[in-house]
């Protein structure tokens, strides 16, 4: 086993309380205005904004550090179409055979179908790859470990910094998603965790009206 270098934490920046509690507060704001969009504009995003967002979520913490991750951004028009065949196929499946009568009732006040046309509208589909092994230069195996927890904060870290950065995302997970790994060429050691799709809301967009639990209801200090 190779240990790892350390070296000071430099890079921490300690504030006082009262600025801590200034950008708690700022923040705080700033996120609560964040809402997941259906409607998208085929307005462009430079792509330097989706680098700087993705590099942020590379940040993230992981197990052992093994990063088992994959970024897939899609803005080739064809392949956007294609994803989105894919991805309808699979959802009539799911409204009309596979989804329980308590799922759909769920899905119900969202007014969701099996259309998606965001899937080819949004400048970008964002899919996000979690690898279950990774291959060293041998092609050798190298476990993994907490790959869905590792990706999942990830992915977190993503939606904050698209959100941050002033654009919108929708959170996509048609099931199964096996043809997205097809479509795109990733390896057999990769499932695809999800398809973020991100740009600017449509100037019509519109967002249901929805309560979110109280504060006290999802936490406890002990």
């Amino acid at each position: 086993m190779t240990n790892h270098p350390f070296e000071p934490y430099s890079s921490y920046r300690q504030y006082s309380i009262e600025e801590i509690q200034k950008r708690s507060k700022q923040f705080l704001k700033g996120i609560l205005r964040r809402r997941t969009v259906r409607d998208f504009s085929e307005e462009q995003v430079p792509r330097d904004i989706i680098e700087n967002c993705i590099k942020a979520a590379g940040s993230s913490p992981s197990g052992a550090n093994h990063q088992p991750w994959h970024f897939v951004v899609v803005t080739d028009s064809e392949i956007k179409t294609e994803i989105r065949k894919a991805a309808e196929e699979e959802e009539r499946l799911l409204y009309n055979k596979r989804a329980s009568k308590e799922w759909l009732e769920a899905l119900a006040p969202l007014e969701t179908d099996e259309n998606k046309p965001f899937l080819e509208i949004a400048p970008y589909l964002i899919v996000v790859f979690a690898e279950s092994y990774s291959l060293d230069i041998d092609d050798n195996k190298i476990k993994n470990y907490y790959v869905s927890e590792s990706v999942g904060i990830a992915t977190g870290i993503l939606i904050t910094a698209l959100h941050n950065a002033g654009l919108v995302t929708l959170t996509h997970t048609p099931s199964p998603m096996n043809f997205l790994r097809r479509i795109l060429r990733r390896g057999k050691n990769e499932r695809a965790f999800i398809i973020l799709v991100t740009g600017f809301p449509a100037e019509d967009a519109k967002v249901p009206v929805l309560e979110k639990k109280n504060f006290e209801d999802y936490t406890s200090f002990i």
